[in-house]
This record gives structure tokens, C-alpha cells and sequence, in this order.
């Protein structure tokens, strides 16, 4: 028993108890500090930029800018209307019964005033021409044998023999000689002009529009054959309200805007005595200058330039369309990055890329250009330094 004591005793020792107690103490001091230099470099941190105040600073966009501009513009009126030929002639046959046998033109040719177009069958013409001929000349031979006997009775007009009767006898068969060479002479013209009908040839310069001649077809007479547009002239017929009309003089200058995108000039001829009684427009008739593409047949909107008059204008691409009116977006301020409000105006007329702006803009004002049709009321942009006009 004893033996087991001093065994129990010889396990226990102060110095490792101590040892344990001091371990401990350094565990726990090296924790706290630890966690006081955390607590130190939380205090210590850059603050964080809050994400709202981040989208509102951030420009939506960038974007140019233009300072509106005045103008001398002129006042225009805006029409739309029909291109047509200035005159249209129809050419068609002159003789019954002749058949076609030559036709030298087609649609779009060019042809020169008295130039061949077709040809009819001509050989029973001049058939009857020659026996026309023939009898003329048979009828002379007649008349001048009448006339022989007349003059010879009139010689023994006073002889007793030869009576009064037959002295009429030799003058009537003298004179119904003459007729009858006479009526030869006009069936022989007649005949020498259906010869001249079997040709059929251009009225006047221009271009042929429509044909309708078919080779190897037996025309009757007037049938139309072909179409021609004289001296290649247009026309431009624009439709005008009444209160139009009176602000038109002829002389006017007219901007067409063709269906291909070309444009044409044209000048005011004269304007319609009267309105048509179911639309109230007239017709306004002008005269399309050479070398444009404008074709009949082609409907084409055109402009009228009236007196001159100042315009308050901005580039037109900065004009947006909302719900059915017309809006800027003005800046509020010169600074490279500014934010922007919708501005409602009222526009009038545009020549080329820039738009009038009639109410709703001073000149003082900076309005967007590129960019505007994506932002929206109140939105902040940037301004690109290389787009500002002032």
C-alpha cells in the first residue's frame, strides 16, 4: 500500500502544472490581439461608394450637341401630282384595207419629224394610179379633139348650112371634154394621196410612247398604230388647294422628288381656270427641264419656293417622335456632362438635314443631336468636345 502512495505522489509535479497554466495565458493573449487587429483594420477600411449614388453620377450616354442656327429659308409650298406628257400624238392609219408589211419603230425610239415608221401595202395603189394615168390621158386626147371640131364649126358659124343646134352640139361635147379631164385630174390627186397615206411618218420629234402596229395586219381607217410624245416635253400636274393657287405665279421654280430619289427641276406654265368640283384642287401645269429621270406615268411630290424668310433650325436628326409630337432633348448646362429634358417643339420646314423649328426653342438653347432618340427625361449625358457647335 504504501509502495502504490509513492507512486501517486511521484506523478504529480508543480512544475509541468505551472507550465500548462502559462501556455494557456499565451494562447489567450495572442487571441485577443489577433482579434484587436482585425477589429483595427475594419475600422481602418475605405468605405465603399454606394451603388445608387453610382447610377445616378454615371452619363447614360455620349453624345453631340448643336446650338440652333438661323436661316434665310424660303417659304415653300408642297404639292403632289402626275407626270405626264406635255402632249401626246396618236398616229394611226389613213387607208382601209392596205396590209402592214413594214414597221420600223419601237417603244423608247427617238424619231425625227417626217421619219419612216410603217409601211402599208401600196401595189393595188398604184395600180389604180397607173389606169388613172391612162384614162387622163385618153380624156386629153378627147378634149382636144372636141375642141378641134368646136373651133372649125365656128368657122362656118354664119354658113346656111350648119344650124344653130348643131353649132351647140360641138360646144357642149367641147366642154364636157374639159370636165372630164378635170374629174380624171382630181380622182388622179385623190389616188396620188391614199399613195402617200401607205407611209406612215412621224408628225413631229419625240419619242414613241406605245405601238400598237403589228406586222401583216390589214388596218382599217383611223385605227391607231403608235404613240408619240412630242419634243420629248413633261409635264409636272400638281394638286393645290384654292389657297395655294393664289400664292402660285407662272415663272416659279419646282423641286421634284422622283420615286428613284433623283431629283428634277421644273417651272409653274399656268395654272387651271377652275377647281375640280369633288377634291376643291386645281391643277398647276409645269414644265420639267431636260435631264432628270423623270418619266410619264410617275407620281411625284414637289416643292415651290416662294419669298425668303428667316428660320430658327437644328440639325433634323436630334428631332424625336413620341407618342405623335415632335421633341428635342435640351441641356442644361455647357459642362462636358450635364443632364437633359425632353423639350416638346413645334417644326415647319426642312431643307436638306436641317429642320425649322417654329415654337417651343430659343437660340440660347444646346440641344442633343446624335444620341437623342435613346434617352429620356432627366437622363445624364457626356458631350463629345469634337461635335459642339456654337
Amino acid at each position: 500500500m504504501m509502495t502504490h502512495l509513492t507512486r501517486s505522489i511521484s506523478f504529480y509535479n508543480p512544475r509541468s502544472q505551472r507550465g500548462m497554466v502559462r501556455g494557456s495565458l499565451l494562447i489567450g493573449i495572442f487571441t485577443l490581439l489577433a482579434c484587436f487587429a482585425a477589429l483595427i483594420v475594419w475600422l481602418l477600411r475605405p468605405e465603399s461608394p454606394d451603388a445608387s449614388a453610382l447610377g445616378k453620377a454615371a452619363p447614360a450616354l455620349t453624345v453631340t450637341r448643336a446650338s440652333p442656327q438661323w436661316r434665310q429659308w424660303p417659304t415653300t409650298i408642297e404639292a403632289s401630282g402626275a407626270i405626264a406628257a406635255w402632249q401626246e400624238a396618236v398616229i394611226g392609219a389613213q387607208q382601209t384595207g392596205l396590209r402592214l408589211i413594214e414597221v420600223n419603230v419601237n417603244v423608247g425610239d427617238q424619231v425625227k419629224r417626217g421619219q419612216l415608221l410603217a409601211r402599208f401595202d401600196a401595189d393595188m395603189l398604184r395600180a389604180d394610179l397607173a389606169q388613172l394615168k391612162a384614162n387622163l390621158a385618153q380624156a386629153q386626147a378627147t378634149a382636144v379633139q372636141a375642141e378641134t371640131n368646136k373651133q372649125r364649126v365656128l368657122k362656118l358659124k354664119n354658113a346656111a348650112t350648119l344650124s344653130q343646134q348643131e353649132l351647140l352640139r360641138y360646144e357642149t361635147e367641147a366642154e364636157t371634154s374639159r370636165t372630164q379631164v378635170d374629174a380624171i385630174k382630181a380622182q388622179l390627186a385623190a389616188k396620188q394621196l391614199q399613195l402617200g397615206y401607205a407611209e406612215v411618218r412621224a408628225p413631229d420629234d419625240g419619242a414613241i410612247s406605245a405601238r400598237m402596229a403589228t406586222l401583216g395586219a390589214v388596218a382599217g381607217s383611223g385605227q391607231e398604230l403608235f404613240r408619240l410624245i412630242r419634243q420629248n416635253r413633261l409635264e409636272w400636274r400638281g394638286e393645290l388647294t384654292a389657297g395655294q393657287i393664289a400664292q402660285i405665279q407662272a415663272g416659279q421654280a419646282i423641286q421634284l422628288n422622283l420615286p428613284d430619289g433623283s431629283v428634277a427641276q421644273a417651272r409653274v406654265r399656268q395654272l387651271a381656270p377652275a377647281l375640280d368640283e369633288q377634291s376643291r384642287l386645281g391643277i398647276m401645269y409645269a414644265d420639267i427641264l431636260p435631264g432628270s429621270h423623270a418619266r410619264a406615268g410617275m407620281y411625284a411630290n414637289g416643292r415651290i419656293e416662294l419669298s425668303q424668310r428667316p428660320a430658327l433650325v437644328v440639325p433634323a436628326a436630334g428631332v424625336v417622335i413620341r407618342d405623335g409630337r415632335s421633341y428635342l432633348l435640351k441641356l442644361h448646362s455647357d459642362a462636358e456632362t450635364s443632364p437633359v429634358s425632353l423639350q416638346a417643339v413645334d417644326t415647319g420646314r426642312r431643307y436638306g438635314v436641317e429642320i425649322e423649328i417654329v415654337q417651343g426653342l430659343s437660340e440660347t438653347d444646346r440641344v442633343v443631336i446624335e444620341g437623342a432618340g435613346f434617352l429620356n427625361d432627366g437622363d445624364l449625358v457626356h458631350i463629345a468636345p469634337t461635335a459642339r457647335v456654337d
